[in-house]
């Protein structure tokens, strides 16, 4: 059996997914950590309740990696506002901005004014090719983007994610400074499947940014590690038969 590259030596940027406070300054000093992503649902997970507060903190010391900050508002006319607010936290900041409202709605029409203003976009909750096309056809060729297909999701529905994602890469051939990112990454191989298909970014929750230590691990001796693990387990329980 071929032994792993080592997360080194892939092409792939890996960022830390999360709003832990801690889990976000820890990883920040992780050469092979390139980046981060927040989003409101996590945000809540981490009982944030400043957001303005909690991004100007991280941005303190995380200052040269990227970091994305997502908008809350479902009109068009607020999300704007609160892009041009979170734009102006930090020159390495993108705004994340979902690729439709609640409603269905598209938020093409921001996205152009926006990328073509020069600010740095984190198109996300993307599922399909065609909400991939759609978007490639608004951004800026000049701006930095990130178009973030959640794979891991569509891997949820029994669906292969990776004829998407390679075809979004091919579908954003023609913007130079737009990134093709994995989203919604559930274990360790999805790195590996990731950059076999050419995507730029994977985005990798902390739980599984832990396990990377067990990449190239004997089998054999994981075997045993389980083994033992189950062991001290009923033992601990005061299990019996």
């Amino acid at each position: 059996m071929e032994k792993p590259k080592r997360i080194e030596d892939l092409r792939i940027k890996l960022f830390g997914d999360g709003a832990a406070h801690k889990d976000i300054i820890e990883m920040a000093g992780i050469p092979y950590i390139k980046g981060f992503t927040t989003n409101p649902t996590l945000l809540q997970q981490a009982g944030v309740t400043n957001y303005a507060e909690f991004a100007k903190e991280i941005l303190r010391e995380v200052t040269a990696k990227p970091i994305s900050f997502e908008v809350f508002s479902d009109d068009l006319e607020n999300m704007e506002q609160e892009a041009r607010i979170i734009a102006g936290w930090g020159k390495n900041v993108f705004v994340k901005i979902p690729v439709t409202n609640t409603k269905g709605e598209s938020t093409s029409s921001l996205i152009k004014k926006l990328s073509h203003e020069g600010i740095s976009l984190n198109v996300t909750a993307i599922l399909t090719q065609k909400q991939v096309a759609q978007v490639s056809s608004v951004l800026s060729v000049e701006t930095p983007s990130i178009v973030s297909v959640f794979a891991g999701r569509i891997a949820d529905t029994g669906v292969n994610p990776m004829p998407i994602m390679r075809e979004s890469k091919e579908i954003l051939c023609s913007l130079p400074k737009a990134e093709l990112l994995w989203a919604s990454c559930r274990e360790v191989y999805n790195i590996y499947e990731a950059e076999e298909v050419g995507v730029d970014i994977i985005t990798v929750p902390y739980s599984v940014l832990h396990k990377l230590g067990d990449i190239g691990k004997d089998l054999t001796e994981y075997s045993l590690d389980a083994v033992k693990a189950f062991y001290e387990a009923g033992k601990k329980a005061g299990l019996s038969i």
